[in-house]
């Protein structure tokens, strides 16, 4: 392998670069002059002249004014800071370049012998001969590239306006979103989510559930890192989500309004900040309201054997609930190089979701007489997330430009408190279902705790070496607790049901974590960057059965566990502006509660889901080769990538309901049951294509396609379990924005998927495509816009396919999810640039835990997720959105 990889390299690197154009800058030429050498050095930093923020890889050269050629060279940091040693006597020109902005020459630069000479901060100007205006800069960086991660600009998507995260993810390069909210990367539902590189509860117990509860309007950017280094958690097999939502750097008074409303939801938020001398504090609130969410289903499946039956179920669907999160924020800059941040975050969610006229029909293989049976359902998911966080920086100065030390601590509390209950009213059939005959309840209450505690510190070696160190420690408590009930009648009082004895899991994790890692900038313009990290997890875990019973009390054996993690990351950068990365890293990935939630979801009777405490983690080992270029004011990048996941946590059916203590009645015939086990293994091969364009400097399209290929299979030693299966998986966005005259602007945006590989069958395809105009009124402190979705499609129909040797199952959800939304917003408040220390971002979140992704570990393949309890979603009834 240590021969194949430098291989590989140099001959992409080659084919990349034979079909490059010849650069006009000067720092691409090789040195010639031979003039005498001081031991002076030369520093600065790049940055953009509009935003301030660094220009990553810009390139430097020293310029002979009489000859015009180059004498010396390099290329900057990440951070935009390059040094030059040896600096000739002078004097000379230096020549910075970089694709998208000005050539920027600095004259007469003359070093001597006694000391260094620091440039201070170099601003670069866009280069107005490729994007003719000024104004449409930030609308050219949508999509943008960084060294590690794909950066999606929401701010500057105005058919976001109203929406919530979802909306936000199906926009994002490499991201799927299905229709129910659950993200994929790359075809994995293995993706850890951040929010402000912070890990919260709320998205432990659902990634789709939090991302509802997450407004549009206060997300600035998605960062998609798919190849994180040793300094994240190692969790995250496919990769990590990074949502980074906007922050104010203005001193003064500020008070945002935006609200909306539309035919399926309305939404209102404030956002206020205060910025006095070192101090500042921002408070933020919104709320959402969802309704007229509409949708059905129609659900066919049979099962095989001597008890076999063949059913057919079908049911109205409608949701509604309230969304809210509040944040309060305070920050100090003890001094030019420390401060302090804190955060009090607090979000709630009441989701409400209805089956009507729930009816089974169902014929028994042996003949018997058809059955006929209707129920009502509702689906109450409420649940209150507190987040709290303490972050310390200290920063060392340094004047020569090099990257500097730095010194971080935090602390960090998460809490989600979670009701998922059901109730199902079963209707009278001797009245032709004009009554209630009965009702069944299963309640569900949890909780997820999580106190992390981390130090990270990094320091230069030399001009071109950075070294990071740091540990963490994760201490979690999961409580589940669950029962069920019966009632007699509409008005009957709730008793237990003594066939399915109430119980409670209590599982404890804790994770101590340690990393290194190592990064080198060469002068050929390489970077390498390679660390490790080790992780051990002891986990205790027990039932407290409050029937008792034999789980009483009992222990489960589940082992405690070391995992090595190592990750490499290589990139150069060619001539005329490209870009060649090579990446290899292992990640693991944990269970999280919804697929150890023991509770037997029996909303859908026919149709149980059920978690597994005794699950083990599964490891991933990521290979990436990517590069990336500019064609005058094309952008393109491509991404080859592959996958293997062993140990997958895998969703498997069944026909065996007396294994899970549950009572069917036999005129409903033979339920079928999900759970999850690590038997599953997955490869997937893939290429990711996307690119963006500025065109007539007002009009900028862009786009991608993902394809991949996926080989799913799992080794079980059991006929009924055992399953493989194949087949590429393609989807594709198109995204476009005009801006116009006098403050208009118009967006559009479309997303598909073909069917989705499973292990036991296929997901149906999807796709959604909105358009949205906004106006921006004078001085752009109020604008108004109206955006459109999937108005054409009523209904969107999804069709699903599932089998093995004891049952075959088909399926259509049918949403009618066609909406409008009108949205205004408003700012108060005078402001003024304050300038602040610039801090490095504090990374290194919880990247931890399996969870609710929609499909399980094999790239998608195989079933639904286990909900924590009454989730009312029956098998190929996906909830609609």
């Amino acid at each position: 392998m240590k021969h194949v990889l430098p291989l590989l390299l140099t001959g992409v690197c080659l084919a990349v670069g034979a079909q490059a154009q010849q650069p006009t800058t000067a720092s691409s030429a090789p040195a010639t002059s031979t003039a005498p050498r001081s031991t002076a050095r030369l520093t600065g930093t790049i940055v953009d002249s509009t935003s301030g923020k660094p220009v990553e890889f810009a390139s430097i050269a020293l310029i002979d004014p009489q000859t015009k050629k180059p004498l010396d060279g390099t290329v900057a940091n990440e951070k935009g800071q390059f040094t030059i040693e040896k600096l000739p006597s002078g004097p000379f020109n230096l020549l910075i370049s970089f694709v998208g902005y000005r050539n920027k020459t600095i004259a007469n630069v003359r070093a001597d012998r006694q000391g260094d000479t620091n440039l201070g901060l170099i601003r670069l100007m866009a280069d107005v001969r490729t994007l003719k205006e000024v104004n449409v800069v930030g609308q050219a960086a949508i999509v943008e590239e960084k060294v590690d991660r794909i950066v999606y600009n929401a701010d500057r998507d105005i058919t976001n306006k109203g929406g919530d995260a979802s909306d936000v993810m199906r926009k994002v390069p490499l991201l799927t979103v299905d229709m129910d909210g659950n993200v994929s990367l790359r075809g994995s539902s293995n993706v850890r989510v951040l929010i402000n590189n912070k890990p919260s509860t709320i998205v432990a117990s659902s990634v789709a559930d939090a991302l509802k509860q997450i407004p549009a309007d206060m997300i600035k950017t998605v960062e998609v890192i798919t190849s994180p280094s040793a300094k994240y958690d190692a969790e995250g097999s496919a990769g990590i989500i990074n949502i980074v939502t906007k922050k104010s750097n203005l001193a003064g008074f500020t008070l945002n309004l935006d609200s909306g409303v539309g035919n399926r939801g309305a939404n209102l938020g404030l956002n206020g900040n205060l910025r006095t001398g070192k101090m500042g504090f921002s408070l933020s609130g919104f709320g959402r309201g969802n309704y007229n969410v509409r949708g059905k289903f129609d659900n066919r499946q049979q099962t095989f054997g001597t008890n076999g039956t063949t059913t057919q179920q079908t049911a109205d669907t409608r949701n509604n609930g309230l969304f809210g999160q509040y944040t309060l924020g305070w920050d100090y800059d003890i001094s030019k190089t420390s401060a302090i941040t804190a955060s009090l975050r607090y979000g709630a969610r009441n989701n409400y979701q209805y089956q009507d006229n729930f009816i089974t029909r169902t014929v028994s293989s042996q003949g018997y007489f058809p059955s006929l049976n209707s129920r009502n359902v509702l689906t109450s998911d409420l649940s209150g997330t507190v987040d709290a966080n303490l972050d310390y920086t200290k920063t060392y100065n340094r004047s020569d430009g090099r990257p500097q030390q730095e010194f971080s601590t935090s602390v960090q509390y998460s809490r989600n408190n979670r009701t998922n209950d059901f109730t199902a009213d079963i209707l009278n059939p001797s009245d032709n279902f004009g009554s209630i005959a009965a009702r069944q309840q299963n309640l569900n209450q949890s909780h997820n705790q999580e106190t992390t505690i981390r130090a990270d510190y990094q320091t230069p070696i030399g001009t071109n070496q950075l070294l990071e160190f740091g540990g963490k420690g994760i201490f979690r408590q999961v409580e589940s607790a669950y029962q069920y009930n019966l009632a007699t009648g509409p008005t009957g009082g709730f008793v237990t049901d003594l066939s399915r004895p109430a119980n409670t899991l209590n599982y404890d994790q804790n994770i101590a974590a340690g990393y290194v890692s190592y990064t080198l900038t060469t002068k050929n313009k390489y970077t390498i960057k390679a660390g490790t990290r080790y992780e051990y997890t002891t986990i205790r875990a027990f039932f407290d059965q409050s029937q008792g019973g034999e789980q009483a009390g009992q222990q489960l054996p589940i082992p405690d566990y070391g995992n090595l993690v190592p990750s490499i990351n290589i990139s150069k950068q060619l001539k005329g502006g490209k870009t060649i990365k090579l990446a290899y890293n292992r990640r693991l990935q944990r269970p999280g509660i919804q697929f150890l939630n023991p509770n037997p979801n029996a909303s859908n009777p026919l149709n149980i889901v059920q978690g597994n405490p005794l699950l083990s983690p599964e490891l991933t080992d990521n290979f990436e080769l990517g590069s990336s270029t500019y064609i005058k004011s094309v952008y393109i990048n491509a991404t080859l990538f592959a996958r293997t996941t062993n140990n997958s946590i895998t969703s498997v059916r069944d026909t065996n309901i007396t294994a899970i203590g549950t009572v069917v009645s036999p005129a409903l015939g033979q339920a079928l049951r999900t759970t999850y086990f690590n038997i599953g293994k997955e490869d997937a091969y893939g290429i990711n294509l996307f690119g963006n364009a500025t065109l007539f400097s007002k009009w900028q399209i862009g786009g991608g396609v993902d394809a991949y290929y996926s080989y799913l299979t799992n080794n079980s030693a059991n006929d009924v379990y055992r399953a493989t299966n194949s087949g590429f998986v393609i989807s594709g966005r198109l995204f476009t924005n005009l801006t116009l005259k006098n403050g208009w602007g118009v967006q559009g945006f479309a997303f598909a998927r073909g069917k989705q590989v499973q292990l036991q069958g296929y997901q149906g395809g999807f796709g959604f495509y909105s358009l949205g105009v906004k106006k921006d009124l004078k001085n752009k402190r109020a604008s108004f816009g109206i955006a459109g979705e999937n108005f054409f499609n009523y209904p969107l129909n999804i069709r699903s396919e599932s089998s093995s040797v004891l049952f075959a199952q088909q399926s259509v959800t049918s949403l009618y999810n066609a909406g409008i939304r009108v949205n205004f917003s408003y700012k108060f408040g005078k402001l003024s640039f304050d300038q602040q220390p610039q801090r490095q971002r504090n990374r290194g979140g919880n990247d931890d835990l399996k969870d609710e992704g929609g499909n399980d570990a094999n790239g998608g393949g195989g079933g639904q997720p286990a909900p924590a309890g009454g989730g009312s979603r029956p098998a190929g009834g996906a909830r609609p959105k």
